[in-house]
């Protein structure tokens, strides 16, 4: 019989980083490339400006 894992290492406070992809153009070739980046929920709005 399997055992059941229990999620209880949570704080209770959900996710606080939030995952950006921008598409950014590639100087070099022309082409427009994905930047992934893991930033806090606070600056979201500040990177994508």
């Amino acid at each position: 019989m399997a055992k059941k894992t229990v999620a209880s290492l949570q704080k209770g406070e959900g996710r606080t980083y939030s995952k950006v992809i921008k598409m950014v153009k590639s100087p070099k070739t022309g082409a427009y490339v994905f930047k992934e980046e893991m930033v806090p929920n606070e600056a979201v709005k500040d990177i994508l400006k």
